[in-house]
């Protein structure tokens, strides 16, 4: 039989149910939750918080739900620190420069692979993370992609499929041949081991992905029965976000070139605008504009874009506070994108909010309120993690379990 668990002793508690608590962020105050194994059994002010096997005291620290992180890249080998370093003395970012990762993928062993994502899985965690997607696109052949699934499926459930990454090397003379290969023998190896397929939707770069070229990926991704996911409109506005609601994807992800009617078309079809604010950070590119889409009615997420080239970062709290700062969010819609929106875009009602019935995903803030992770960027202020109904605490030396997320 499964151990129940009381967190009690929480200051100010964020559950994104505005049935439970005040505001959008539906907040409680001297607030408790009792986990029964994985799933949330009870919540609500801790002078009344029934009896569980096990305790842990919040002391007055600030909770939320675990962040959902809806779109990284943590499977892949190498490092690419010499080309962020190029960008900083004033080279512009190229999608191109993938295929380095590329090459230092393929020679890297399963068990290389699968050391590096679980570090990152890891550092994920420690920094309030309890729901990822993870996708391939750094193998690009049959074989390389399913490995690289199969590294990402140890850790979470949310495997994206993107072979559709770019046009590797050896197909450089032949882009046709290889839409082809992904549309066939690669998805048809590659699909059992993934819930979604994605592509990166860029019709001016020599090694990305056009409309006809994507259009066919996704029709071939949603007959193999996987959900829909596109890389939209990253380095100008494109078609990326109408093949999105076209194919009613769940989600539109980084978005950082919208018209006008792009913006009708997401709303319209209800799919989510997921923003990644650290690849703006990184390339030196303007930053998405969040609140165009918010006063427009989209549902918006944010997420790390985890990445060796161009967001290499595993840190949601970063990523909330650049929101904050350069994307026109305020502190409570920027919590509630990394939490709530991020469960949107991968179609999940079952965490980034807390409350009866929902995953116990909990994480707790050494910090009065939710405010503060806007408000002290840079500063690490998870003190502890509650994951599936498990508390987590870290030594001095940042040890954790690999867990899946």
């Amino acid at each position: 039989m499964s151990a129940s668990l009381l967190v009690t002793g929480i200051g100010e508690l964020v559950t994104n149910d505005p049935s439970l608590g005040d505001g959008l962020l539906g907040v409680l105050h001297d607030a408790a939750v009792v986990a029964d194994g994985d799933r949330i059994a009870w919540i609500g002010p801790a002078a009344s918080a029934p009896a569980a096997d096990e305790r842990l005291d919040a002391e007055g620290c600030a909770g939320l739900p675990g962040f959902v992180d809806a779109h990284s890249h943590l499977v892949f080998a190498g490092d690419r620190a010499a080309e962020f370093a190029a960008r900083m003395e004033g080279q512009p970012y190229a999608a191109g420069g993938i295929r380095t990762t590329v090459a230092a993928t393929r020679a890297a062993s399963d068990d290389e692979l699968g050391a590096g994502a679980a570090r990152l899985a890891r550092e994920m965690l420690r920094q309030g993370t309890t729901t990822t997607e993870i996708k391939s696109g750094y193998g690009l052949t049959v074989e390389d992609e399913l490995r690289s699934l199969r590294v990402a499926a140890t850790l979470t459930d949310e495997t994206t499929f993107l072979g559709a990454h770019v046009v590797p090397a050896e197909f450089a003379e032949d882009p046709g041949g290889y839409v082809d290969l992904v549309t066939g023998p690669m998805l048809a190896a590659c699909a059992p081991h993934a819930r979604w397929i994605d592509v990166f939707v860029e019709p001016s770069s020599a090694v990305t992905f056009g409309e006809s070229a994507a259009r066919a990926v996704l029709a071939a991704g949603s007959a193999a029965g996987l959900g829909v996911r596109v890389h939209a409109s990253q380095l100008e506005p494109g078609p990326g976000p109408r093949l999105a609601a076209e194919f009613s994807a769940a989600s539109a992800d980084h978005c950082t070139h919208l018209t006008d009617a792009d913006v009708a078309a997401l709303r319209d079809a209800g799919v989510v605008a997921t923003l990644l604010p650290a690849a703006e950070f990184s390339t030196r590119s303007p930053y998405p504009d969040a609140r165009r889409l918010l006063d427009a009615d989209v549902t918006v997420a944010l997420a790390t874009d985890c990445n060796p080239g161009t967001a290499y970062t595993t840190s949601m709290p970063f990523v909330v506070a650049l929101a904050v700062r350069e994307m026109g969010m305020t502190p409570g819609e920027a919590v509630h994108a990394a939490t709530a929106g991020g469960a949107a875009a991968l179609r999940r009602t079952d965490v980034g909010v807390l409350r009866p019935g929902a995953r116990a995903d909990l994480t707790l803030l050494d910090a009065p309120s939710h405010v503060h992770l806007a408000y002290r960027p840079g500063v690490p202020l998870v003190d502890s993690v509650v994951l599936g109904g498990q508390a987590l605490r870290w030594s001095a030396s940042g040890s954790s379990p690999v867990v899946r997320m």
